[in-house]
């Protein structure tokens, strides 16, 4: 079985750097998903917590590095924390991503508008700052909704197919 997890924690690495340098629309990627999911799935915290921080960095290295970088990564670690509350619930992985998309809008934007300089360190600069992450916010969410539909109904009709079979013949 710990095979079997350490392959899936590979392909999740493998298929978030993908997701994240191949061509795609502005924040549409797996990351929250990934890290939600190993947090619900990977019984070893170190493992859970190496897969979302490894496919960022393995791919911020592709795609450069950047101011912000200790703010996304130290989100994607509260994330598997969170991850670790969903267990096997479709209703909670939904509501964690939708709450987890939220905080992480409101949070990196906050970092933004407080450290690039670009806006205006007033209550007018931070509206203009969220204003304008409004449509990598669309996609964010939507990404977020998608992926982790993806993985945690995968899972979920695993568990319910061929897991079940598995134990059964046992």
């Amino acid at each position: 079985m710990f095979q079997s997890r350490v392959s899936v924690a590979i392909l999740m690495v493998i298929a978030t750097v993908l997701s994240r340098i191949l061509p795609h629309p502005p924040n549409f990627t797996p990351v929250l998903a990934v890290s939600l999911f190993s947090g619900a799935y990977l019984a070893d915290r170190r493992l859970a917590l190496v897969v979302p921080i490894l496919a960022m960095f393995v791919s911020d290295l592709y795609l450069g590095f950047h101011n912000l970088m200790p703010v996304v990564y130290g989100f994607m670690i509260v994330s598997v924390l969170f991850g670790k509350q969903i267990g096997t619930s479709m209703a909670k992985s939904f509501g964690y991503t939708v709450v987890g998309s939220v905080i992480f809008f409101v949070v990196t934007n906050l970092a933004v508008w407080a450290t690039s300089g670009m806006y205006s360190l007033d209550v007018a600069g931070l509206s203009q700052c969220f204003v304008m992450a409004l449509p990598f916010f669309q996609n964010s969410i939507l990404g977020d909704v998608v992926y982790s539909g993806i993985l945690f109904g995968s899972m979920a009709f695993l568990n319910r197919t061929v897991f079940q079979t598995a134990k059964q013949s046992a």
